[in-house]
């Protein structure tokens, strides 16, 4: 009985023994624990540490420095001023078609004087398959100049260009398309260079060029030439031979005569205005592209003809690129290494007289073709004195 009774006190007392030895278990087991919590965390500790040091070995302190700042993106706001009417794009690469290309770079202010200082600019437009052989003469003409001009180059869609980065064809290749001599998608190619300059509003005259055309001047007495002429440069000659209005077709009517038929060289020089004429006709392209295939040769015919309807008098009705067909054929001479002497470009400019702002001229050609990749070494040696760049 009295076990009975000192083992009931304890309960009664509300001494539970389980709970005394379970308190004391807890008691132990939460420095253990914190013990547990430290060495996970002075782990962490360690192991950032290390990787630390082995980043700023590798890499230096600025590179991690470096990618951290990078990481922040700022809200960039669009330009509200004037600047984003007026600036030209910073890349000649954009995601639109032709029609939405076409219908951008038609537009025009109606206020016809400027609110800024605009300094006009000369768009070289260069229509080739690939390389351009001759660029180290281009680069030489153009040096200096950079305020003064805009590049734009159309080949084929496939062609990979490589220029350094201080060229000034780095960058210059626009979105293209297959061009095919003779058909409408070379007339394509050729608005789609014209539609890219527009874009400058800077851009004033655009020069139509293969990658065998050279300067026959230097850079001033081009931009002169170019700034101060009341005309653009398009052939358009009415031919009455089998190759002129031989090539009409009757369906062309009522848009295009045979009264209004034109033929004229490929490679033109126009001032802005009829550049804007060119990309925004919708008038007369789709008689050419239907009724206008080889042996008629639209390429030949579209530009011309349509310039003459619609802005006549605003042509010299002549090219300032020089060519050669004596030798005769479909196409003129191509010049290489072994004909570019010191006679060969006297022979260029003697004897030149043509009519400029409706004066008597001796400087009739500024650009020249079709030279041969094999022709840059001797041109580069005598461009100095004779081509005065």
């Amino acid at each position: 009985m009295q076990n009975l009774q000192w083992r009931a006190v304890p309960l009664e007392e509300g001494n539970d023994p389980g709970v005394t030895s379970s308190r004391a278990s807890q008691t132990k087991a939460l420095p253990i624990r914190l013990l547990q919590l430290f060495a996970l965390f002075l782990l962490f500790c360690i192991t950032f540490s290390v990787i630390s040091v082995y980043t700023i070995r590798h890499f230096g302190i600025n590179g991690v420095m470096t990618t951290a700042a990078t990481s922040f993106q700022p809200c960039l706001e669009e330009p509200r001023g004037l600047d984003r009417w007026i600036k030209p794009p910073s890349s000649v690469k954009h995601t639109m078609n032709d029609e939405e290309l076409f219908w951008r770079a038609s537009f025009t202010p109606r206020i016809k004087k400027y609110p800024f200082e605009k300094v006009p600019k000369i768009a070289f437009m260069f229509l080739t398959k690939g390389p351009l052989p001759l660029a180290p003469l281009w680069e030489r003409f153009l040096k200096g100049y950079e305020r003064l001009y805009s590049v734009y180059v159309h080949s084929l869609p496939s062609f990979q260009p490589h220029f350094n980065p201080s060229s000034a064809f780095y960058g210059r290749h626009i979105p293209s398309q297959v061009a095919e001599w003779g058909r409408m998608s070379m007339c394509d190619a050729e608005r789609r260079l014209l539609a890219n300059a527009l874009l400058d509003i800077s851009n004033e005259w655009f020069i139509l060029l293969s990658e065998s055309c050279i300067p026959l001047y230097n850079f001033s007495v081009v931009h002169h030439y170019l700034m101060k002429s009341k005309y653009s440069y398009v052939g358009a000659f009415d031919d009455p031979g089998p190759h002129g209005r031989g090539r009409y077709n009757d369906n062309m009517a009522p848009e295009v005569n045979i009264s209004d038929w034109r033929k004229g060289s490929q490679w033109f020089e126009v001032n802005r205005k009829l550049a804007i004429s060119i990309v925004e006709d919708t008038k007369y392209y789709p008689k050419f592209k239907e009724f206008c295939r080889p042996a008629c040769y639209v390429d030949e015919h579209y530009f011309p003809t349509m310039l003459n309807i619609e802005a006549g008098n605003s042509l010299a009705n002549r090219s300032i690129t020089w060519v050669d067909w004596s030798r005769g054929g479909p196409h003129p001479a191509t010049f290489g290494r072994a004909d570019i002497t010191e006679e060969f470009l006297k022979r260029i400019f003697w004897g030149q007289r043509c009519t400029y702002n409706g004066q008597n001229s001796t400087i009739c050609f500024l650009f020249g073709r079709k030279f041969a990749p094999s022709a840059m070494e001797p041109l580069l040696h005598l461009a100095p004195k004779f081509l005065g760049f």
